[in-house]
């Protein structure tokens, strides 16, 4: 028997979608490798979605200032926020394996 995900409804689609195409967008082809140096100098943990909204890392990727990932994130439901913060780590493994080894103390757990 495989393993199947329960779908949980998203409250506020649109606040939702808005992160979810800022987080593809930071971690797209393109941007990824920009998106991982900005980690690095800000000394964040790529798994440590909190700080990655805190210090407005996806505005910066983005280019648009006003944005504003924190509120957005804020204004989410707990069951929102829990499954953005999912998908969000399933992109962050889906990076290259060559940059997660350039990379490697960014995906450190300690």
């Amino acid at each position: 028997m495989a393993f199947e995900q329960a779908e949980i409804k998203i409250e506020k689609a649109e606040e939702f979608g808005q992160l979810r195409r800022a987080i593809e967008e930071a971690l797209s082809a393109e941007n990824v490798k920009r998106f991982l140096k900005s980690l690095r100098r800000g000394r964040i943990r790529i798994r440590d979605f909190d700080a990655v909204i805190v210090t407005k890392t996806l505005e910066a990727m983005t280019g648009r200032a006003d944005f504003g990932a924190r509120r957005l994130y804020g204004s989410l439901s707990l069951s929102d926020q829990a499954q953005l913060r999912e998908f969000y780590l399933s992109k962050v493994e889906e990076v290259d394996p060559a940059l997660r080894a350039k990379f490697h103390k960014l995906y450190q757990y300690y």
